[in-house]
Order: structure tokens, then sequence, then C-alpha cells
């Protein structure tokens, strides 16, 4: 995660280029097992910082595309993104995400969060803690990445994400 955020950031954008990893199809919202990976809009002037970015910023766009079909079908918007694990360690991806989704991404103190939920769930079976509300107040948040894109801007990743991912639908036959 460090090294990529390292050359990833080295660019100021992605140069145009968007990776769709579709290497075994896709999933929401698309489900399409017949969809295959790509890089596109590659150019003599491509770096391997661009495609370094344009891979982290595969992953912020189509976390945003989830949480905007999450947010039509849900009776209220998504407020804010809580984050953890290895890749959540990236401040670059942290900040594309917020960017792309257009709501604050909080990143705990502890960002192996899933085995320590695991252990106040334990620890409120066991009486350990007596309520769920006793439980949050022991998440401490390290950093909150603010969004920093207009909505134009926004829409206009999120619409070229769209335009490059349907190119990978139905690649494979079989």
């Amino acid at each position: 995660s460090e090294d990529i955020e390292e050359l990833a950031a080295s660019a100021p954008d992605s140069g145009g280029v968007m990776i769709v990893p579709a290497f075994t199809g896709l999933g929401a919202p698309d489900w399409d097992p017949h969809a295959r990976g790509a890089i596109l809009g590659l150019t003599r002037g491509t770096s391997a910082a661009h495609i370094a970015r344009a891979a982290l910023e595969a992953i912020a766009l189509s976390s945003a595309e989830l949480l905007e079909v999450m947010d039509n079908e849900l009776p209220g918007r998504v407020a804010e993104l809580r984050v953890d694990g290895g890749a959540a360690r990236n401040d670059l991806l942290m900040q594309l995400q917020a960017d792309y989704a257009g709501v604050p991404v909080e990143r705990p103190v502890n960002i192996e969060t899933t085995a320590l939920g695991a252990a106040y769930l334990a620890g409120l079976e066991a009486g350990v803690w007596s309520s769920n509300e006793e439980v949050q107040e022991l998440r401490e948040t390290e950093r909150v990445f603010e969004p920093r894109l207009s909505s134009a801007e926004r829409h206009s990743h999120l619409a070229n994400w769209r335009r490059a991912v349907e190119r990978t639908l139905a690649w494979a036959t079989e």
C-alpha cells in the first residue's frame, strides 16, 4: 500500500488512464461474470505513475459507484465512510475515496477493526461491555479525509468510470 501510494502520488492525475479490475467479472452494481479487466486510455506519454494512480482511482471509483447505488435505495444518504484494513493506510487512496464518494472518510487509529469487531461482539456477549454505545465510545479516529471535488467534478469522474466499465461488460463469451 505504501509503495503504490508514493508512485501514484508522483503524478497529478491518471493522465486519462482508467483501469477496470474485472479479473473475475464484475459484482455490484453490474453483476456480469463475463466482464474482464482492462486498462484504457494509454498513450505514449503514459507512465508507471499514471497506471499506479489509475489503480487507486479504480478502487475509489468502484466504491463510490456502489455507494451511489446504495444512496438511491436507502431512505437516507450515507453521511460518512469508516474504513479499515491495509489499504486504509494509503492516504492518497483515502483522499480519492472521499473525493469520489463525496463524503468524509474516517480512518481509525486501529485499522485492523475486523478482528477488533469480533472481539467487541464477544466482549458484549461476555458482559465486558454493557451496550453498543459503550463499545462505540472506544473507537478512536486517527484522521478524517474531507471531499475536495465539486459535485460536477465528482460526477465527471464517475461518468468516465462508467464509460470504462461498460467497455468491459460481456467481454468473455464463456
